[in-house]
């Protein structure tokens, strides 16, 4: 057990806590445009240190400039890389959560339309919070895994909300390539604080005792075994 708590360093050396995966492994990783970046040895996420997050009115500005209108043709087809292989999972009349649907809930007006019932969280556009504290047959997170300012916090809740069997279906741009991690466009978004390789989210699933497929680039599906091991 380690003496570190979240997003401090260590007493023994110059590691962190990673915030995705909790361990004592994370190391600075590259400084850009004057913005501290760690890398988790561990779980391979590379994240912003924390103290140079937008403030929340920043981040709030930031995100009421998305276009996110759930009847545009081209972001419906944007968000179809998921859904289309996460209704291949789905049984009839399953419900499901939209974590992080933004301002224009596009793909649950998808899953809906397919005759899925669905509830809506975003910590800005729809803060009500009671429906984190029920549970789910399938969980959707579309472009927000990045934005996360405490993941391990956040899956760890998906976990208890999703019931026996069911699905998280993840959509975040994967790191693929270190070297150019500068100029990568999705770091210069200011809101994007984390950023996932897909071994990140095998290991992610892998804590929870979770099934992980990767079906299109940048989808992953995670699946809740059906029966749960207490031992």
């Amino acid at each position: 057990m380690n003496n570190c708590g979240p997003d401090t360093m260590c007493r023994s050396d110059t590691r962190y806590r990673c915030i995705v995966c909790e361990t004592c492994s994370a190391l600075l990783f590259v400084i850009a445009d004057g913005l501290r970046y760690m890398h988790c040895r561990t779980c391979q996420a590379i994240y912003l240190a924390p103290e140079q997050r937008l403030p929340g009115k920043q981040e709030y500005a930031y995100y009421c400039q998305h276009q996110n209108n759930p009847y545009d043709r081209g972001y419906r087809r944007f968000l179809m890389k998921l859904s289309d292989p996460l209704l291949k999972k789905l049984s009839p009349g399953a419900n499901g959560l939209d974590f992080g649907c933004g301002p224009g809930p596009a793909l649950a007006y998808i899953l809906r339309e397919a005759g899925y019932r669905m509830q809506l969280f975003d910590l800005f556009f729809f803060p009500d919070r009671k429906p984190l504290y029920q549970r789910y047959d399938f969980i959707t997170c579309t472009e927000t895994i990045e934005h996360l300012h405490h993941p391990a916090e956040i899956f760890a809740g998906f976990d208890k909300m999703l019931k026996p069997g069911g699905w998280l279906a993840l959509m975040t741009c994967f790191l693929t390539d270190e070297n150019r991690f500068r100029s990568w466009h999705y770091r210069r978004d200011p809101t994007h604080v984390v950023f996932y390789r897909a071994t990140t989210l095998h290991y992610i699933a892998d804590r929870f005792g979770w099934s992980c497929e990767i079906p299109v680039r940048d989808v992953a599906l995670m699946q809740k075994p059906h029966v749960i091991n207490r031992q």
